[in-house]
């Protein structure tokens, strides 16, 4: 019973890890929180009056959210820091209150260098946020000077709670979060595991939903493969051990991915093109109707269980001789002589099980040490550890790569977006007085709020139209609400915490859902303030639009930086760090030397997942343009396509000098070449579609996989696989051509 329970909390964590990796949604819910009724139950306890509770609450939530660095230390300056900003922003609320013009003019000034502090990195951007946001609070309490030493002890108060809060009850160190994020890792590794385990039993009906499910997942998976990149430096004290990580993810991830296009062409009459796993709604590829009916149908299922258990569990969870037996039989599909009988593809199946037992080899390795007993190990075990040892062993700290020139003056995306959310605020302060003379900084906040974090018109709009769909939404909650609250304070109160957590906890997921309950706990606070009304909420939702559609008209008229240039200077670095990751690991490939092939591929799908970001307005299900929705879709596709490919080179490559195995070839640098001229031109054209362009064309790739081409045996080596991947990525970057208008393709 007790096994049961403990097996049952496992599976509920691990669920927990998977939906919200690194728990950083819980936490950052939870902290908001904990830091508001903190300073509730201070407050509250020397008899503080509602009011003040609300401005207290409201300048706790300011002061836990807006600090996003990752470094305690750091944190801890931010926030001392931040107090004598609140108190000034606060003092100048009051005083300028009563002054229109002047106090319009200095909420304007300070809008400005809020959003102008963002380029002093994330203590400009959290010490903007708290100025901008406690002013915003002295007006929603409609503060006074006579009542500013008062709301000095608050706002004195709320800090302290938030610093008790972030630093005592729910710390949360770099360390702590990667560590968070690899158990992530692993439960949606296990996921995609348990997803692909479906291909090989589910029938016509039910393939095209498996198939839709290992979209989901694997891009789940890769996105936290960002995740954990992005915290490494900050979440380790040696570098080496950074970079061991960052290649034990990696190969994990290529592994997974390699095993699910495996199991589909298992299923087909033909190879799968890898577009099928990354293009959202792509057709169901031809004669993968049929379940998989091969004598060794049942070894494959069980087995691919078996990868799932040792993918999802650390080593001291899975010790015992049962799984040492199962660890080896997956790591024996390594060798030839170990596969079972079956047809080529269904091999080709059971190659990948052994890649992707190897890759959870040395992912449990790194995250956990050497826990595992290896007196049980067979030969192909003791060779996959031996290469796992030696590429250790091989790691290399790369130098800093040297800074790009950043654009200066009216260039720089944060003296930019300044001045269009100056001037938006501007016009959005004269129309929301024009609607009320008491609440017209809802028109100012939204006009802010669209600003932040987007980068062209078109994400502007986007997020403008999702604050006022919420907005909206939240206006019928927060009626309904208010009327079953009544005068219960502590009632309200309990609801705005409720709402506080999920507007923290659904913030990464929804920006709709997020306003929803913004408004929502609005309402209560109104309803506290005894100033609630139906009048007001619709008020609101009238000073939501007013300040959305000043925001995109600053947006489209100052400066701006309209969708299509956005996407194509970031689809332009993509391309741009495709042929670098490509170029590089070919290199090393035919005996050169390639450089920091795993940071080139990081680097990679960094600006694929900025690409993919900026295309969220050509996407959104409301675009009237549907080709072209379909087009920006199919093209994202096709370079995430090209970047596994990228990424799984540069894997390949890293094991050249660790592996007497695998034989540089310099043949592969002829293959390489026309491809990587290829996407240079795309990037040309892309960057000036008037640039004298041409696509250099030839005999397929796969030609030099035909007998007497390449004198090696089958598999066992990586010149098969090697040349598979630049094919497909011909292939590929041939497809790019067409969509983005580069005439003079490759041949097939």
């Amino acid at each position: 019973m007790r096994a049961a329970g403990r097996s049952g909390r496992v599976r509920l964590w691990d669920r927990l890890a998977a939906s919200d990796p690194g728990l950083l949604r819980l936490t950052a819910g939870l902290r908001t929180v904990t830091a508001i009724t903190l300073t509730l139950a201070v407050l509250a306890g020397i008899g503080v009056p509602v009011p003040r509770l609300v401005a207290g609450a409201m300048a706790a939530m300011v002061a836990t959210f807006a600090i996003r660095e990752k470094q305690p230390a750091r944190q801890a300056v931010t926030l001392a820091l931040g107090l004598p900003v609140a108190l000034a922003s606060v003092s100048l609320g009051a005083l300028l209150n009563q002054h229109v013009v002047v106090g319009d003019l200095f909420f304007v000034a300070l809008i400005f260098s809020a959003v102008y502090g963002r380029r002093f990195g994330d203590r400009g951007t959290a010490l903007g946020l708290i100025g901008f946001q406690i002013y915003f609070l002295s007006l929603f309490v409609q503060a006074t000077p006579a009542v500013l030493p008062a709301l000095y002890g608050v706002i004195g108060v709320a800090f302290a709670c938030s610093a008790t809060a972030r630093f005592v009850l729910l710390p949360q160190t770099p360390a702590g979060t990667l560590d968070r994020l690899r158990r992530a890792f692993r439960a949606r590794l296990a996921q995609l595991i348990a997803s692909q385990a479906k291909l090989p039993d589910a029938g016509p009906e039910e393939v095209e939903k498996v198939l839709e499910e290992l979209r989901t997942r694997t891009a789940r998976l890769h996105e936290t493969a960002l995740m954990i990149q992005g915290r490494l430096e900050d979440g380790t004290s040696d570098p080496a051990v950074a970079r061991l990580l960052q290649r034990r993810v990696a190969d994990a991830e290529i592994a997974a991915e390699r095993l699910g296009l495996l199991l589909l062409t298992a299923r087909s009459a033909e190879r799968t093109d890898t577009l099928t796993l990354h293009l959202p709604g792509a057709p169901v590829p031809s004669g993968v109707e049929s379940p998989v009916r091969d004598g060794a149908a049942a070894a494959l299922r069980r087995d691919l269980r078996a990868l799932r258990v040792l993918m999802l569990r650390p080593a001291k969870e899975t010790s015992g001789t049962a799984l040492a037996q199962v660890r080896n039989r997956l790591l024996g599909y390594r060798e030839e002589e170990n596969l079972p009988e079956a047809s080529p593809a269904v091999q080709d199946v059971f190659r990948g099980l052994g890649e992707a037992a190897r890759a959870s080899l040395g992912l449990r390795l790194a995250l956990d040490g050497p826990q595992d007993d290896e007196s049980a190990d067979t030969p192909a075990t003791t060779r996959s550890r031996e290469e796992l040892d030696a590429e250790d062993a091989a790691i290399e700290i790369s130098e800093e790569r040297t800074p790009q020139a950043e654009p200066t003056g009216l260039a720089r995306p944060t003296t930019r977006a300044a001045l269009q959310v100056a001037v938006g605020s501007s016009l959005a302060i004269a129309g929301g007085e024009l609607l009320s003379s008491q609440r017209w900084y809802w028109a100012v906040l939204t006009c802010w709020i669209v600003f932040l974090n987007t980068a062209s018109t078109g994400e502007i709009l986007v997020k403008g139209y999702r604050r006022l769909l919420g907005t909206v939404l939240g206006v019928v909650a927060g009626i309904g609400l208010a009327g079953l609250v009544g005068h219960h304070t502590w009632l309200a109160f309990g609801l705005v915490l409720v709402f506080i957590f999920a507007m923290f906890y659904s913030a990464p997921l929804s920006y709709t859902l997020m306003s929803f309950f913004v408004t929502a706990m609005l309402g209560l606070l109104y309803t506290l303030l005894n100033t609630y009304s139906a009048e007001v909420l619709v008020l609101r939702i009238e000073e939501t639009a007013l300040g959305a559609a000043c925001g995109v008209f600053a947006a489209a008229v100052v400066l701006p930086v309209h969708t299509d240039r956005r996407t194509n200077e970031l689809l332009v670095a993509v391309l741009d760090r495709l042929a670098d990751v490509t170029r590089g690991a070919v290199d090393q490939l035919s005996g050169g030397t390639g450089g920091d092939l795993v940071e080139r591929a990081r680097e990679l799908d960094q600006a694929l997942a900025d690409l993919r970001a900026a295309t969220q307005p050509l996407t959104h299900p409301i675009t009237p343009l549907r080709s072209r929705r379909d087009s920006v879709r199919y093209v994202v596709a096709l370079l995430e396509t090209c970047a596994y490919h990228g990424r799984s080179l540069a894997a390949t490559a890293e094991l050249l000098p660790t592996h007497p195995s695998i034989a540089a070839d310099p043949r592969l640098r002829g293959a390489c070449g026309r491809i990587v001229h290829n996407i240079e031109a795309i990037a040309a054209h892309v960057a000036d579609p008037r640039a004298a362009v041409e696509m250099e064309s030839g005999s397929s790739i796969a030609s030099m996989l035909e007998p007497g081409t390449l004198r090696t045996p089958r598999y066992g080596r990586v010149t098969d696989r090697v040349l598979r991947h630049l094919q497909r990525l011909d292939e590929a970057v041939s497809g790019l051509a067409r969509p983005l208008g580069v005439t003079g393709g490759p041949a097939g």
